[in-house]
């Protein structure tokens, strides 16, 4: 019996993995299709608005633009299966190479991020729930509707006025002070760890200083999806009868809440934690403009303006790669962990 539940849950697992290869292929196509009908020339991007038309023509024959769409694409397709993005515009070097050295940071600042809106979201939540129309519900739901409501570029500059400008509790725009820029050998790309790793504490404590604000900022937003969504579960589960059956057995609140109510939401709480994770790692892009954290956020943003379309492709593609991923694992987490979907 086990063998064949092992075996239902490859087979299932299989075909998630194929979902998931036609869904990275649509989105490759449809990026594809949206950097070449996008009204911005990538021509004149590289040659300049000064260029004369034979410079111009020489670079579009270049490109392969003279070419059917059709053959484009596979052109693009060929190349991409090599590793190779194209060559990025404002650096002038390999698109993949400057997501590796710009993606760290992004993720460095959305762990921080999802660790205050996880660690702060479930408890609250939880606590919501227990608390159904009391005093603390009703907080509870006014913070989660006003990090959905609130523009986080809006709470970043309010956040940088009061905490920087006014208070000074915190650094400012960038990762780390000027002074300290480039004193640790880059490892990890993580500047956090890296400066442990260097030993040296100057760094680490200048690094987290400019982190705090930007991450608690970027964080309450997803405590906000975090915190409604873990009450929105242990209300479902506190109505069911096995909690009335724990609580005449004369289970303590602590016990009834924790022990059953809340172990039976965590699968759940694995693919909610997982997607806003994800969210993170894609939508720091204004608070990474805000900051001016030098961030996968900020690489694409700047990409945008120049119109430099290798590079804001390449990155479409590592977000819809990096949603994918986490959604498959998710699944996959929840087909080993829920006994309900075993059969």
């Amino acid at each position: 019996m086990q063998w064949f539940s092992n075996e239902n849950l490859a087979r299932r697992l299989a075909k998630r993995l194929v979902q998931v290869i036609i869904t990275l292929f649509g989105l490759l196509v449809l990026t594809f299709i949206i950097g070449r009908v996008m009204p911005i020339d990538p021509v004149l991007a590289i040659v300049g608005p000064d260029a004369d038309h034979s410079t111009y023509q020489q670079v579009y024959l270049q490109l392969g633009f003279d070419k059917p769409l059709w053959t484009q694409f596979i052109i693009y397709l060929s190349t991409l299966l090599h590793g190779d993005l194209g060559n990025a515009l404002l650096t002038g070097k390999p698109v993949l190479d400057d997501i590796v050295r710009v993606f760290p940071a992004t993720v460095e600042l959305a762990t921080m991020a999802i660790i205050v809106g996880a660690g702060l979201g479930i408890p609250l939540g939880v606590l919501a729930a227990a608390r159904r129309n009391s005093p603390l519900d009703y907080v509870v739901r006014v913070i989660s509707l006003a990090g959905y409501s609130t523009p986080i570029f809006w709470v970043g500059m309010i956040g940088l006025l009061i905490f920087y400008a006014w208070l000074g509790w915190v650094g400012g725009s960038g990762r780390v002070d000027l002074a300290f820029d480039g004193l640790v050998e880059r490892r990890t790309g993580l500047l956090l760890v890296d400066s442990l790793l260097a030993g040296n504490k100057q760094v680490f404590f200048s690094a987290l200083n400019y982190l705090v604000l930007p991450a608690a900022l970027l964080g309450f937003h997803s405590l906000a999806y975090i915190s409604r969504m873990t009450r929105s579960f242990m209300l479902a589960q506190l109505s069911q009868e096995f909690i009335i059956t724990a609580r005449v057995k004369g289970l303590t609140e602590w016990q009834v809440i924790w022990g059953h109510a809340f172990r039976n939401i965590l699968v759940q709480l694995l693919t909610v934690v997982a997607l806003a994770y994800g969210s993170l790692l894609e939508g720091a892009v204004l608070i990474e403009t805000v900051f001016a954290w030098p961030g996968f956020g900020s690489y694409l943003t700047g990409s945008l303006l120049l119109g430099d379309m290798n590079a804001v492709m390449g990155c479409v593609l590592v977000v819809g790669i990096i949603f994918v991923s986490l959604n498959l694992l998710s699944d996959m987490l929840y087909q080993i962990f829920d006994p309900r979907t075993k059969v």
